[in-house]
């Protein structure tokens, strides 16, 4: 029986999705309570790898599953094996020729940010923070050229293991609603701290130090030495993949504000 599960988690107690021998990953804690649930250990293969302290909304794995549990089952028993900030919000069992990561024709992810004077206490960990005062019609000059299909190189961490740095990018959508800013980001996959990479760039722009004639400049380049520095983590989610009506699954959140300053 495949299964795919729909999780929903806070990354700042975490060391990222992928397990690792310390055991303080999204996958250890879902695999951890797989395991109590079913009764013998099972790997599972999640859509996107999220960086410590990266959220998300919607990520989505796939498991083989020995037994046969009914959808709400799955949720519900899982869920009892899961700490706090970690969910199943949803199972659905899917044919054998599913794959989380593969079967994704695209991926959404959000940056949360909080411009304000000093940095922000109760949503530590959840929100970026600027005290930069941001020019939203720069920020998304700057934005649109990184439209379409390019090579992301600039905005490529070293240790990506990802094939080609070529990728597409659908969309990118700022908003701001008060202190709050929203930069939605819509492309057919991701590289290893890609959006981190481009937040950095366009804070840069945004800020009034560099303009948009720069990051298109950087990103030809094809040199992530000519780029900003990484930005900070706090404030992403992944908001999850998109897959193919033939599959059955819900769609991404979309349209979930995720946090209000």
């Amino acid at each position: 029986m495949r299964v795919a599960l729909g999780l929903s988690y806070r990354g700042c107690a975490y060391q990222g999705w992928q397990s690792q021998p310390g055991g303080r990953t999204v996958q250890d804690a879902l695999e951890q309570a797989l395991h109590r649930f079913v009764g013998s250990p099972l790997r599972v293969a999640c859509a996107g790898r999220t960086d410590a302290g990266v959220h998300a909304l919607q990520q989505v794995v796939h498991l083989d599953s020995p037994v046969l549990r009914a959808p709400f089952s799955w949720v519900r028993g899982v869920n009892a094996f899961l700490p706090a900030d970690v969910v199943v919000r949803w199972a659905r069992e899917v044919d054998d020729a599913f794959h989380a990561q593969k079967s994704a024709h695209a991926r959404r992810y959000r940056y949360v940010l909080v411009q304000s004077a000093v940095r922000p206490a109760l949503l530590h960990g959840l929100v970026g923070w600027t005290h930069l005062g941001l020019d939203a019609d720069a920020m998304r000059a700057a934005a649109a050229e990184l439209l379409g299909e390019h090579d992301f190189s600039s905005m490529r961490a070293s240790a990506c293991q990802a094939p080609s740095p070529v990728k597409t990018m659908h969309a990118i959508d700022i908003l701001r609603d008060g202190d709050t800013w929203t930069f939605d980001f819509h492309a057919n996959a991701f590289l290893h701290h890609m959006v981190r990479n481009i937040m950095g760039c366009l804070l840069a722009v945004g800020g009034g130090a560099r303009d948009a004639a720069w990051l298109r400049a950087v990103l030809r380049a094809r040199d992530r030495r000519l780029a900003a520095p990484t930005f900070m983590p706090d404030g992403l989610y992944f908001v999850g993949p998109c897959y193919g009506g033939q599959w059955g699954l819900p769609e991404p959140l979309c349209g979930h504000p995720v946090l209000r300053a």
